[in-house]
């Protein structure tokens, strides 16, 4: 798999992956107009996961490169679940993140009864902090999300740990 910047090229493959049947409970949806908004103000990066040159899913991250030093993954759907596919192109984005701003903490907001997506994000090393109480306005409805983390020094432990163990 390789993760590739997105581009105005790719709004049409997002939108479509946003509106899979069943992914209208666990996916948000933007317009073509937020997208390109959200493309176009400096503050969202999105990356297009491919296999053999074919997009097989994508992540926004909002606050890439923040002051702050704090990256929030926005969105990550994979068109096919189930396959692994999204917790690689999770692990590859985490790298990218790490490897290429100074962020020290990655967070994310999943809802709790997403079970295969908190499974994914616990296998990259993302720990719950917590449950942000009607914090998502989704389906015309506030929702629960649970925050989860993952900060650079625990990021780094476990990448030495896994280089060593494959050695």
């Amino acid at each position: 798999m390789q993760l590739v910047r997105g581009s105005d090229e790719d709004i049409a493959f997002v939108l479509a992956t946003e509106r899979l049947p069943g992914f209208e409970q666990l996916v948000g949806r933007w317009s073509e107009g937020e997208h390109r908004s959200a493309l176009a103000d400096g503050r969202h990066v999105y990356f297009i996961a491919r296999f053999k040159s074919e997009a097989i899913g994508f992540a926004i991250v909002r606050d890439w490169a923040s002051a702050e030093c704090v990256a929030h993954i926005k969105r990550l759907v994979v068109s096919q679940p189930g396959r692994g596919h999204g917790k690689a192109l999770l692990a590859e984005l985490v790298a990218i993140i790490f490897q290429n701003t100074d962020a020290h903490r990655i967070w994310l907001g999943v809802f709790p009864e997403n079970t295969r997506a908190r499974r994914a994000y616990e296998a990259v090393g993302f720990q719950a902090e917590g449950i942000a109480r009607g914090s998502a306005f989704f389906g015309g409805r506030h929702r629960d999300e649970l925050v989860m983390s993952l900060l650079r020094p625990d990021w780094a432990a476990c990448s030495e740990l896994s280089a060593r163990e494959t050695r």
